[in-house]
Order: structure tokens, then sequence, then C-alpha cells
């Protein structure tokens, strides 16, 4: 057989691949790109598919199917003006159960020249986000109307629980240290300038920036913030963290059965 017949005959055989490569697509597609090959692995898992991760991360490459990566975000810190907290996490992430170790931080955006400010809590035990609020503002009551939802949500888990941040103005302040002291909660911060105490904050608006406000145009502010709740929303409920191999809301409610 000649050179050019065997690889002509070679291009006509069935794609082995074809199906999974329809299902990758699919699912990268769902997530709006913001899949890279673990979590879609994961997902192929999940839908019964048997397949090594690398032959997945092989065959994204194959049809340019790529992750986004994350970058940094807005700082709060402004120097000392009230009482700092210890660093009492001491990147010790891991959590015993729901409610034991929170964290906090602001990221500010920017939407047609205007800036608007999150303030979420994310429980590190499951990386689900439990309360958040959206400001023009990066005040105190951006912060206390978020500290107000996560004690509606916790009831009596609050006392105990720890809530670490960056030594961010805000979490200085006495109205915040206070409520946190009448439910009994334990306040922690990073040290100085050492965004590594507070990692885990940081992963989580680095994926937010980069899988939905870089990669989105927003016509108006109101559009902006329509998709950031149904970005939150998705991330608590929808997107595989591949640490528990499922969203954050599934795993809760899996351990509560469980339970």
């Amino acid at each position: 057989m000649v050179r050019s017949t065997y690889y002509y005959r070679l291009s006509e055989r069935p794609d082995k691949y074809a199906s999974i490569k329809e299902e990758i697509r699919r699912i990268y597609s769902e997530n709006k790109g913001r899949y890279g090959c673990r979590r879609v692995w994961q997902a192929l898992r999940v839908a019964g598919w048997v397949i090594n991760r690398k032959t997945v991360a092989r065959l994204m490459h194959m049809m340019s199917l790529f992750g986004i990566t994350p970058k940094r975000h807005y700082r709060s810190y402004q120097g000392d003006v009230g009482k700092k907290a210890p660093n009492v996490l001491d990147r010790e992430f891991a959590a015993p159960g729901p409610f034991r170790k929170l964290t906090t931080d602001i990221s500010q955006f920017v939407i047609n020249g205007v800036k608007w400010y999150l303030s979420p809590i994310l429980d590190m035990w499951n990386g689900e986000i439990i309360s958040y609020t959206v400001s023009r503002s990066p005040n105190m009551a951006l912060v206390m109307k978020m500290l107000k939802k996560a004690f509606r949500r916790m009831g009596e888990a609050s006392k105990g629980a720890l809530l670490h941040s960056d030594q961010g103005w805000q979490y200085q302040h006495a109205q915040y240290q206070l409520a946190l002291k009448e439910h009994g909660m334990i306040q922690s911060m990073s040290r100085k300038g050492n965004c590594l105490d507070n990692s885990v904050m940081e992963n989580f608006f680095g994926l937010l920036k980069n899988e939905f406000y870089y990669v989105n145009h927003f016509a108006d502010e109101q559009t902006f913030l329509i998709g950031l709740a149904d970005y939150i929303k998705y991330y608590n409920n929808d997107r595989i963290k591949l640490r528990l191999s499922m969203s954050p809301v599934q795993y809760r409610q899996q351990h509560t059965i469980n339970n």
C-alpha cells in the first residue's frame, strides 16, 4: 500500500473520542468556558464517563478549550485605624464542619466608570458563599449588612465560629468587632501584606473576576448586578469544587443527609 493511500484510509476511520468530545464541548459551553481540564474531567466522572484526566486535557487542547487563570484584586488596607486581631487561623484552612471557619474580604469592580464593591463571607468547610452584600462604597454599612445576613443564616452556630479577614480598616473598626463579640465569634486577621494568609478568599475573587467580570461586557450597572447574583448562585449550587468533587451546596446537602 502506498503511503498516501494509508494516510487517506487512516483519516477515514471513525473518531473513537467523538462522543466524549461532544460531551466535553457541552460541559465547557454549559459552564461558559470557566472549566479547565480537571473540572471537565470531574463533570465527566459524575456523568458516568470513565476516562483518564490526561486524555481529557489532551482532547481539550486539541479542541482549543482552555480554562481561565485568576488575577489579583482590590486591597482595603489603609494602615492602623483601629484594633487588630491576631492571626488565629494561621493558614489552617481545613474546617471540621460547617460554620466553624469563615473568611471575608472586599473586592472592587468598575462598571462604565462607576465603582462597585462586593463583600462576601465564605465557609472554608465547603467553599460556599453564605452571605454577601454589594454597594457603591466600601463603607461600614456594606460590611455590617453582610454580617447581619450571616448571623441570620448561622443562628446559634455562630458561637465559637472563627471569621478571618485581612487588616482592612473595616475589620479594625469597633462596630465590626463588637458585632462579632456579641455573637460569640472569634476574630482573626492576616499578617500585614501577606495575601497567602487569606488565600481561600483570594482564590474565590480570582475565580469570580476571571470567570464572570473580565469575560463579559455589561451594558449597565443593573446588568452587572444581576449577572453577579447569577454567578454566585452558580458558584454555590453548580460549579464543581475539585476538593469536594461536587458543588458547595451539593456537599452541604449530602453532609446533612448522611448525618
